[in-house]
């Protein structure tokens, strides 16, 4: 009987690791790839095509994207069943490679460096580079980017009236959104049927996962969390998260 197999590992000749990256994108793949180089290792986690997530020894978010990416050589591991929590990365995908290949020429192209220009230039790099206007972001609402930080949610999304994200134009925000629409639309209907007027918030609990969903004047708040999450302990956070003064 042939082993089971979970996931793909190997090198291929003549492909970058960029290349593997574009592709996965343009799959809308949903995992994580890790990439080893010699003593080095690394980890890049994907959710619909978009980067949302990357590890590499001291380096997280958009600086291990790029330190792994400058590696010559390597190989790499496909694995689907791999997921995470943590968001650091907002940027396109496009954008990200992009960038990561303006810094190697830049790299490249460099004249040698005194001790004293390195430890300058060190600090400057510390300081967080402006995005390209023109280059196309993703963002999201500043409420929701405050939930994202809770450690159990797994997306958070604001939406109007009619179930349009705010200022999050991702696939998961546009699938978030129709969940909450659809769960507040549901409670409100409930809530006239049992006489109990408009609902406020209400809480769902799946196989695969809980959705939360707020309801104020002019939008809701939709926030999903990994299945078995303390609801109660989550709530306190997020209402800690929202207060005004925060």
């Amino acid at each position: 009987m042939a082993e089971a197999v979970s996931g793909f590992q190997g090198e291929v000749a003549g492909l970058s690791l960029a290349d593997v990256i574009q592709l996965k994108g343009h799959n809308r793949y949903t995992g994580c790839i890790t990439v080893e180089y010699k003593e080095h290792s690394g980890a890049i986690y994907f959710v619909d095509g978009e980067i949302i997530h990357a590890e590499q020894n001291t380096f997280s978010g958009e600086d291990a994207i790029y330190e792994i990416i400058k590696w010559p050589g390597g190989s790499f591991s496909l694995a689907p069943e791999m997921t995470t929590n943590i968001c650091t990365i907002h940027c396109s995908l496009n954008f990200l490679l992009l960038e990561a290949h303006r810094r190697m020429d830049e790299e490249l192209n460099q004249p040698e460096e005194s001790f004293a220009d390195v430890i300058e230039n060190s600090e400057r790099r510390k300081e967080p580079r402006p995005a390209d206007p023109a280059t196309p972001q993703r963002t999201m609402s500043a409420a929701a980017a405050r939930v994202m930080q809770i450690n159990p949610v797994t997306y958070a999304v604001l939406l109007d009236k009619q179930g349009h994200p705010v200022q999050d134009e991702s696939m998961e925000a546009e699938t978030l959104a129709a969940k909450s629409l659809f769960l507040a639309q549901s409670g409100n209907i409930l809530g006239d049927l049992l006489g109990l007027g408009e609902l406020k918030s209400a809480a769902i609990q799946t196989k695969n996962f809980d959705l939360l969903m707020y309801d104020s004047k002019q939008h809701y708040l939709g926030v999903a969390m990994s299945n078995g999450s303390k609801i109660e302990a989550v709530e306190a956070e997020i209402r800690a998260a929202l207060m005004p003064g925060r």
